[in-house]
């Protein structure tokens, strides 16, 4: 199969390397006439990794994470699977991950793949180290005893210092135990930040701790600590890690990240060698509300003293039982409030970059002349950031290519298309008023309206996230409210926005938009969208998006048919030239024929036949094959010789194949012909995944001479055809998956996204190496399921199924 061959110049034998493996990319060596910050020089007890010491001394925003977070709080290979994430956070917000950690004996700041997984694989004799255990872990590894650890929030602190690094972001941290004015219980964590100058960036501690005497401690151990506000109004809770509020009032807030570096700045500029604590509330839609959590934590304490758990035993015991009593929502937030500390102090240290660059003598007149601005909140997790400006397509011919194109780094994916504002209006029955379902013409309807990011490569893009591959999205907005929203929405789910281009006013276009009016029910009654900012050809392709390929060097290109006929033969084009394998989302019946549309001097034609084809994958609904194969119809693409050069290479009877044909998939779907149809256009696109609905879907190939699948006993009953000798074409497999399930009506929360959320699943397990596209249809059906049963685009939790085995 082509795209195996494609595929083989990147391919590993360890799949479980590879998601952390794909950002590591080690920048060039360059001299740069700067002081260095301190940093402690590599010896046989500690190790700073080569990207981090070049990070540090081009200042380049550097944030270290933890690692008993690993070794000792998610089991092995969600452990592997979260560090992928949480270092690939870090840098699609700018930042360069350092994890840190005690590896045979060397405690090491920038843990390699290797590594970690050494750490996460091996967590029941790994070694949970503070800076109390730094002397003999990495004492006995003279003696001979090469020791393995997990850096706590203190060990973390002082390795991260030692190295030159002052930002640190983790989950939350340790503090006074309840009782702690007698039992002297306190964490290493709270005297660590009274003597270390690093900034934490966390949770605040967890609820079952006596939080008060925490800040207590805190404050006569010199530690600055506060909290951002985000979103709150009026007074500003220090959060208690599972829930925002904890009933006791932050000793300081802070609106922005920005005002947060500034407090860093400061800190450093005075030479003060205490921490700083900068509290991040866990996300609204993640929080477990207060109430609720006291009782929990009441129930687990009561049951560490009446099983007379004391000591060191006591925090498992008490995280164990609030993991049962919650019914595992507890591990479900601390998944989340990480990944939001991970993004916020990336975001933290790209400010303090920014104003180690101007200078302390800017500082005071860029915050006077900064413009504040108010914004709409999308949805429940979003944090208000600012938008990066990048020079307006009416400007792009002058602004040279290093000004627009900073810091590309290579991606796995590049999506291209579609980026939306999606509005769903569900009508409402007021009570005692109207009995009538659906929403009345010329007039106010009464609604429930939710707002969401959409657009079809947003959606595939954030799929290809969620299952850990590195994405980035490449798309337009305008300059105007909807296009900062959207914008600024993707930092704050950690998707890579790089790509997306920002029109200006003067230009007339505006960020796309889709309006969806639905009855009770939740059915469709209408929907308006405005999505001529894609069509758009006023932009300076060569200059805004030709470097994100040359650059990205992408292993896969995603191209949805929104964009103008023009502009999707240069994405394809270009991505072809770059040796990308290509996946076409044909997104509707009117837009899909744009692939077959003749552009003069476009580069390679669309309609090259296999071997030499461009597309080696789509996946159409029944309705879109459709109508591509009466394009080619139109075009008269079954009319070329090469095309019946490759026909008749398949060895299809010229009785047809109907018989065959029924038997390996049903009679129904031949009366439609989309069999037929999918055989047609297969030498055009040699891998056609048709989505069926509730009957599943229909895989169709085009396999070269020497496919395995070709003499395989257990492939025999999906190989529709053999060629006879044909040096190109050896023969077409066919394959009809089941639904993965079929979902009652009222499990149905929203359609949108299911089949880009198929296609996300499809490609980041081709990249990640797990197998052909028949080995991973049944998990791509799985997350389609997953976002059929939820309100969003996605399913947020879609990367559940990255370590379940494809069928």
């Amino acid at each position: 199969m082509i795209i195996q061959r494609r595929l083989a110049r990147c391919s590993t034998p360890d799949t479980v390397l590879r998601p952390l493996r794909q950002s590591y990319q080690v920048p060039i060596r360059i001299s740069i006439g700067i002081k260095q910050q301190r940093l402690h020089t590599n010896n046989g007890f500690f190790k700073v990794s080569e990207e981090i010491r070049e990070a540090i001394q081009a200042k380049r925003p550097v944030v270290a994470l933890e690692s008993t977070i690993y070794t000792h709080g998610f089991p092995y290979p969600d452990n592997v699977a979260l560090a992928s994430h949480l270092e690939s956070l870090v840098r699609v917000n700018g930042g360069v991950p350092a994890t840190i950690g005690v590896v045979d004996g060397a405690a090491r700041v920038g843990l390699s793949p290797e590594e970690l997984i050494s750490l996460a694989s091996q967590a029941k004799e790994t070694m949970k180290v503070s800076r109390r255990d730094l002397s003999f872990t990495c004492g006995l590894g003279v003696a001979g005893k090469r020791i393995n650890g997990g850096t706590t929030v203190a060990g973390t602190m002082v390795l991260a210092h030692l190295a030159g690094i002052r930002i640190f972001a983790t989950g939350g941290l340790g503090g006074v135990h309840r009782g702690g004015e007698s039992s002297m219980d306190i964490s290493a964590d709270l005297t660590e930040l009274g003597r270390t100058p690093v900034a934490v960036i966390s949770s605040g501690c967890k609820s079952f701790l006596d939080i008060a005497r925490t800040l207590e401690y805190l404050e006569t151990q010199g530690v600055g600590v506060a909290t951002f506000r985000d979103c709150e109004i009026g007074n500003v809770d220090f959060p208690a890690f599972w829930t925002r509020q904890s009933g006791i009032t932050s000793p300081a807030v802070l609106e922005d990240e920005r005002e947060a570096a500034a407090m860093i700045y400061a800190h450093s500029s005075l030479s003060l060698t205490s921490g700083l604590l900068l509290a991040n509330p866990i996300p609204s839609k993640n929080s477990i509300a207060k109430s609720e959590m006291d009782n929990i934590i009441a129930t687990a304490i009561n049951d560490a003293e009446a099983h007379g758990i004391t000591g060191n035993a006591q925090t498992p015991f008490i995280l164990e039982r609030i993991r049962n009593l919650t019914n595992g929502r507890s591990v479900e937030a601390n998944r989340a409030l990480v990944s939001n500390n991970v993004i916020r102090g990336t975001q933290v240290a790209v400010e303090l970059a920014k104003l180690e660059r101007e200078g302390a003598g800017k500082v005071s007149s860029d915050f006077q002349s900064q413009i504040q601005r108010v914004q709409p909140v999308l949805g429940n997790s979003i944090n208000a950031t600012h938008i990066q400006d990048t020079p307006s397509s009416l400007e792009a011919d002058k602004v040279p290519y290093s000004e627009i194109h900073n810091n590309i780094e290579p991606v796995d994916v590049l999506v291209a298309g579609s980026f939306a504002i999606d509005l769903s209006c569900d009508y409402k029955v007021i009570p005692n008023c109207s009995t009538v379902a659906t929403p009345q013409l010329h007039t106010s309807n009464p609604s429930t309206i939710t707002q969401n990011l959409g657009g079809v490569s947003y959606n595939v893009a954030r799929a290809v996230q969620l299952m850990g591959a590195s994405v980035r999205l490449c798309s337009a907005v305008g300059e105007d409210l909807s296009g900062l929203i959207a914008h600024d929405s993707l930092a704050s789910q950690g998707l890579d926005s790089k790509g997306v281009h920002k029109f200006s006013a003067a230009s007339g276009c505006r960020t796309a938009q889709y309006v969806a009016i639905n009855d009770t029910n939740k059915d469709l009654v209408l929907a308006m969208s405005d999505m001529s900012i894609h069509e758009s050809t006023k932009i300076d392709f060569s200059t805004i998006w030709q470097p994100q390929i040359d650059q990205a060097h992408p292993k896969w290109l995603i191209v949805d048919t929104t964009w103008h006929a023009t502009f999707l033969h240069k994405w394809i084009s270009a991505a072809r030239s770059a040796g990308a394998c290509i996946a076409l989302e044909p997104v509707s019946a009117a837009k899909s024929p744009r692939i077959f549309a003749p552009i003069p001097g476009a580069g390679a034609k669309l309609a090259d036949v296999f071997p030499s084809h461009v597309i080696d994958l789509v996946t159409p609904n029944v309705i879109e094959l459709a109508a591509m194969h009466t394009a080619a119809e139109d075009f008269q693409l079954f009319e070329s010789q090469e095309w019946w050069r490759t026909v008749d290479a398949l060895g299809i009877p010229s009785s047809g194949a109907r018989n065959k044909l029924v038997a390996m998939t049903n009679a129904d779907l031949i009366d439609q012909g989309i069999p037929q149809m999918a055989t047609k256009l297969l030498p055009f696109m040699p891998c056609i995944v048709t989505k069926l609905g509730a009957q599943g879907v229909l895989m169709m190939e085009l396999l070269h001479p020497g496919d395995d699948r070709l003499t395989s006993p257990d492939a025999a009953e999906f190989i529709l055809s053999r060629s006879d000798g044909d040096d190109t074409v050896g023969g077409i497999y066919m394959r009809l998956f089941p639904p993965a399930e079929i979902v009652p009506q009222e499990e149905i929360l929203s359609v949108n996204g299911i089949g880009d959320t198929l296609l996300g699943v499809l490609i980041a397990g081709l990249v990640n190496g797990e197998g052909r596209v028949e080995n991973l249809i049944d998990r791509a059906q799985r997350g389609s399921v997953m976002t059929l049963k939820c309100k969003e685009s996605v399913h947020p939790e879609l990367g559940r199924l990255r370590y379940t085995k494809s069928m």
